[in-house]
């Protein structure tokens, strides 16, 4: 079975002009082409695909998604790598949690910091975005 990109598109959720990018970038094979010049894809590319996405949905970035494109072209080798790149992107989720999570207790504090029974001079709401040094924890 074969896929015109506008179908490849609709089956994985991936847009037109991103799929150009990935074929571009190497991620996703040249497509066969008809005597039109019309790309075709096949299951093995939309499987591809469909991986490329589900990794840049857990925010995967693209040399880490290369990586795992590779290794995965040699099943018998250990997937430390792979391991290696889960890994990594754990980490790097937690670190922006707890940076989230700054972000919001900081925000909870000056969102708190004004009832609005004065005038925007007097707004601590406004010196707290103007006034870097306002905040309590470095974010």
């Amino acid at each position: 079975m074969d896929f015109s990109i506008g179908e490849l598109s609709k089956q994985t959720g991936v847009k037109v002009p991103t799929i150009r990018y990935y074929e571009k970038e190497g991620l996703i094979d040249a497509p066969f082409r008809t005597e039109g010049n019309q790309r075709r894809y096949n299951e093995t590319d939309r499987d591809r695909l469909r991986f490329i996405k589900h990794s840049r949905d857990l925010g995967l970035p693209m040399p880490a998604i290369r990586d795992l494109i590779e290794l995965s072209q040699h099943p018998d080798r250990p997937c430390h790598a792979a391991d290696r790149i889960a890994k990594n992107q754990l980490a790097s989720i937690r670190e922006r949690i707890a940076h989230l999570k700054k972000l919001e207790a900081e925000l909870v504090r000056i969102a708190s910091s004004c009832e609005g029974d004065h005038t925007v001079t007097e707004c601590n709401v406004l010196k707290a975005f103007g006034d870097h040094g306002q905040c309590l924890d470095v974010h």
